[in-house]
């Protein structure tokens, strides 16, 4: 008997985690994206927040949380599997702090009142000791005046200790992109960008991927783990986007320090919004959302946005410092010791629209993502890099169940 083929489209890490588990299940693979290699775009270049939706603190309701938890919780567990070893050494040793914004769209009272039944949900989920440390006892508090003077400068009005976790997002993408290369199943197509998806009308079941090369690729099933290009092939697939959306392309700072430096990890919420990912004591994420955005728009796929350099990227890096470094005390001695300071950026997609200093936005919650079928296409909205590896287990075990 043949075995069925699946064509999964985007190599970050939605479609890299399936491609391994349908080859571990049998199934050959073919894995098709336009960098040169697996995990090279958004899925290397981001914070590595394994969100509990403490991040949604404008949502009014509890719904993105109830979303994320299941398979934010298990991230650890489904990452080891994957890549065949232990994550410590790369994950943030220390519990975030959230720090409120005086512009922020919500105010401490409700910010403290949402964190609360957020800590509850956590808690109460049977998989909370999973997470990457144990969550089922952690607690929500905020920081009292003399903590908060000593972590935050001018700006800020409140902080909170929250028990979510970052891991090195371009340490993880080099074990997940030495995973795929070692599954005999998985054939790689890089530098190819797929324009389309087609069912094949003599052979009912079947889908044709065209590409821009012209060479075609034929598969029982299709898995569409693409980013920002995404939504341009479910409708040559006859999946009609689900509006309203929006896409975004930010960027980040990535910088190793000569010596190590205490910073906490810290992010300013909600509508100026900044972060700081201190992975090692070495090893920093820095981004500052007003300097970062580069491109945003509603349309089915946002152009490329060109990445800095040079005197360009140099710029960058002194409005993140700018920004960031008065809100967090500290970003200055880390820049000023980095032995490397690397500037990229990646695409953010998310079912609504509006802007993160709106309260009204519709891009306070994230619960609106998971799978769209027609037959056996499989449009995948990861929604969080968080949840990626989980639903990439459940897609897998339904395909080849």
């Amino acid at each position: 008997m043949t075995r069925r083929r699946v064509a999964v489209l985007g190599a970050g890490i939605m479609g890299t985690a399936t491609a391994i588990e349908l080859a571990r299940r049998g199934l050959d693979v073919t894995l098709i994206d336009r960098e040169p290699a697996p995990m090279s775009a958004t899925s290397r270049w981001n914070e590595g927040k394994i969100h509990l939706g403490f991040l949604y603190g404008a949502d009014p309701t509890t719904a993105t949380a109830e979303h994320i938890l299941p398979g934010s919780l298990v991230f650890g567990d489904r990452a080891r599997e994957l890549i065949g070893s232990e994550l410590d050494g790369h994950v943030t040793r220390e519990d975030d702090v959230y720090l409120l914004h005086r512009d922020s769209v919500v105010d401490a009272a409700t910010m403290r009142r949402k964190f609360d039944a957020i800590g509850e949900l956590v808690r109460r989920h049977p998989d909370a000791a999973r997470y990457l440390v144990d969550v089922s006892d952690a607690r929500v508090t905020e920081l009292g005046a003399e903590e908060l003077a000593a972590i935050a400068g001018d700006g800020i009005v409140a902080g909170f200790r929250v028990p979510e976790r970052s891991v090195d997002t371009r340490w993880f993408a080099d074990r997940l992109a030495a995973a795929v290369a070692d599954e005999p199943r998985v054939t790689l197509r890089a530098r190819t960008t797929v324009v389309g998806a087609e069912p094949l009308r003599s052979e009912d079941g079947r889908w044709r991927i065209r590409t821009d090369d012209d060479e075609d690729e034929v598969a029982d099933v299709v898995v569409n783990a693409l980013w920002n290009g995404r939504l341009p092939v479910d409708v040559t697939a006859g999946v009609d986007p689900d509006p309203p959306w929006t896409h975004r392309y930010r960027l980040c700072v990535f910088a190793r320090t000569r010596t190590p430096h205490r910073v906490p990890s810290a992010l300013v919420a909600v509508g100026p919004f900044g972060d700081v990912k201190n992975y090692t004591d070495r090893d920093f994420y820095l981004s500052w959302y007003p300097a970062g955005l580069l491109a945003q728009g509603g349309a089915l796929e946002l152009p490329q946005p060109e990445l800095p350099t040079g005197d360009e990227a140099t710029a960058f890096v002194e409005r993140v410092r700018s920004a960031l470094g008065v809100l967090v005390p500290g970003i200055d001695e880390v820049l000023d010791d980095a032995e490397e300071t690397v500037v990229h950026g990646g695409f953010v997609f998310a079912q609504g629209q509006g802007a993160l200093d709106d309260p009204r936005s519709g891009l306070h919650r994230r619960d609106r993502y998971g799978v769209r079928r027609r037959g056996s296409y499989h449009s995948v909205d990861t929604g969080k890099y968080s949840t990626a590896p989980w639903s990439a287990r459940i897609l897998a075990e339904e395909i080849a169940g």
